[in-house]
């Protein structure tokens, strides 16, 4: 199948492998999940089957959720992250639901396993003076100067990961209407806003930089390489790292950090949440509310600061 390995299921039996393949199929068919991301699914999976098949099991009919919960302290014991306990019970949890679907089962046998208890870390923002400075640092009298602008101000205008922004065409763009069409994770697309700012940037950018960038092969990637092909996530990082440094933060300033603070800094101006769910192309909202923390978070570090009868004893 396009996306998997040559043959992650090769020491399986076949009862185990057919619904296995089916769901991997249903996945990149039907939802259009990327490569990288059926691969995690397979392995993961197959990780599974052969914790099931060591046990004398050879159907997943016979799969129940002691056997799960076992797998998962398996993991546990041979320390595993949490983090990866946890997308390997999804993984599971997702399939389990797929065999139900297909008839293949009556029951969701994953219902009775136990997740792993994360303790979620809360992302890191700027303060909105720090995206100030950030945004000042590139110069405009240079061709870099101008499109390194334009990507911070983007960036911070429409919360886009990094590969979405190194992705984006100009019929993309539309700066009269001040939004820009997006194809996230799973190719999904969606419409992200352009705000006054931003659109300014990359007009400005569009004029007096991105033709010093443009070469004989050049595409119509928005964001162009001094070679004249698409901006590289790697690249971008770096012009990231060098402007926060001219700025004066210390912070370590990537990306996900200009995604986050544009996600913090609308909630903490009142948008609905999910509102901030759409523009980022979360598919659950709970991985939106983790921004809910981050205010609250702040909230409560503003009030120990500055309230007379903040301090416990």
């Amino acid at each position: 199948m396009a996306g998997m390995p040559a043959d992650p299921f090769a020491k399986l039996s076949d009862t185990l492998v057919e619904p296995l393949e089916s769901f991997l199929a249903w996945l990149e068919l039907e939802r259009g999940l990327a490569a990288n991301t059926l691969q995690s699914y397979g392995q993961d999976l197959a990780q599974f089957a052969s914790f099931l098949e060591a046990r004398g099991l050879k159907d997943w009919r016979q799969a129940d959720g002691g056997a799960l919960n076992d797998w998962m302290s398996e993991l546990s014991r041979r320390d595993y992250a949490r983090s990866s306990q946890a997308r390997k019970l999804s993984a599971v949890r997702m399939f389990a639901r797929h065999l139900v679907r297909e008839n293949f089962r009556k029951d969701d046998f994953s219902e009775l396993g136990s997740a792993p208890k994360l303790s979620r870390k809360l992302p890191e923002v700027l303060t909105r003076e720090e995206v100030e400075r950030l945004i000042e640092a590139p110069g405009r009298g240079t061709p870099h100067g101008l499109r390194d602008r334009a990507i911070l101000e983007l960036f911070y205008s429409s919360g886009l990961r990094v590969s979405e922004l190194c992705g984006l065409l100009l019929q993309s763009v539309n700066l009269d209407e001040g939004y820009a069409r997006v194809f996230g994770k799973g190719s999904k697309e969606r419409i992200a806003p352009i705000g006054g700012p931003a659109a300014k940037a990359i007009r400005d950018y569009l004029v007096g930089g991105r033709p010093h960038f443009v070469k004989k092969r050049t595409g119509s990637e928005l964001f162009l390489s001094q070679q004249g092909r698409p901006i590289s996530r790697k690249m971008v990082w770096v012009l990231l790292k060098e402007h926060a440094a001219r700025a004066g933060i210390r912070k370590t300033v990537k990306p996900h950090l200009l995604r986050h603070s544009f996600a913090t800094h609308l909630l903490e101006g009142g948008a609905d949440l999910r509102a901030i769910q759409e523009m980022l192309g979360h598919a659950d909202i709970s991985t939106t509310q983790i921004y809910t923390s981050v205010q609250a978070a702040r909230l409560s570090d503003e009030h120990a600061l500055h309230h007379p009868r903040a301090k416990f004893f």
